[in-house]
């Protein structure tokens, strides 16, 4: 398949052949698989104090024939503080008890990582490549485009460009103008993650698949840039979509041939 190759203004230099890895054929379930497995290598394990609960003289009277013995004292028959005073008799540890432990509290022990194939992961990779190629599944994920030829692929003059002004003009010229505005927007999230550090919901927008270096997009909202030996399925269909909007370097294409196929 041949595809254009455009210079830091936006018209054709040349045209080259794609990997055969974007011929992948699209598995969303794949990749959604894939995505959450990443996701779940991230989680923090959490988990109660196992002592939580646990501090306290209290212990079981319930024997027979025993001096402190609950038998026939009208009291339920668990672990209570033995004594005098206004603690005396009050039960104590059990889940069913004022400060008592928990019945099933949550385990800092407890592994959250899903496990994945390498050759299912790969496949992912390759099929959430294979889908930014594809308008109608990128303008599906909501990004903001004319038709246009995917996907867009740039010589590597745009190495070169240092500031972020320098990029977000020739994103213009590529006719992605409103993709910046949609990116620009962030709305309040609802709920409780107000007050946890994350108030604001952004969108993620385009992603630049380089081979080397380059930091002239930091500032640009929604934009990523990613190296070609970094990707993975969650960077190219964040939140288990595929298509999303992606610009290459000409290098980045020979890159992802060389180790892809």
């Amino acid at each position: 398949m041949k595809v254009s190759v455009l210079d830091t203004s936006g018209n054709k230099v040349e045209e080259i052949d794609l990997p055969g890895v974007f011929a992948t054929p699209l598995r969303e379930d794949v990749i959604k698989k894939a995505v959450l497995a990443e996701q779940s290598w991230r989680r923090q394990a959490y988990g109660a104090d196992p002592m939580a609960g646990m501090r306290s003289s209290a212990h079981y009277h319930g024997k027979r024939d025993y001096r402190y013995s609950m038998m026939n004292k009208e009291m339920a028959r668990m672990a209570r503080i033995h004594g005098t005073g206004y603690l005396s008799w009050r039960a104590r540890v059990v889940p069913q008890a004022v400060k008592g432990r928990k019945a099933h509290p949550p385990k800092a022990s407890k592994n959250w990582a899903h496990k994945i194939n390498k050759k299912e992961f790969l496949l992912a990779l390759k099929s959430a490549l294979a889908a930014t190629t594809k308008l109608d599944l990128v303008r599906g994920r909501g990004h903001r485009l004319s038709d246009r030829e995917m996907p867009i692929i740039l010589d590597d003059s745009f190495k070169s460009l240092k500031k972020t002004k320098e990029v977000k003009e020739l994103l213009v010229k590529l006719g992605l103008a409103d993709e910046l505005k949609r990116n620009a927007k962030k709305k309040i999230r609802a709920g409780r993650g107000k007050t946890r550090g994350r108030k604001y919901k952004k969108k993620k927008g385009i992603l630049i698949v380089v081979a080397e270096e380059f930091k002239a997009v930091k500032n640009i909202p929604g934009a990523d840039v990613c190296l070609v030996e970094n990707l993975t399925p969650e960077i190219l269909a964040p939140g288990t979509v595929p298509g999303r909007l992606t610009i290459f370097t000409k290098s980045a294409i020979q890159k992802i041939g060389e180790l892809y196929g």
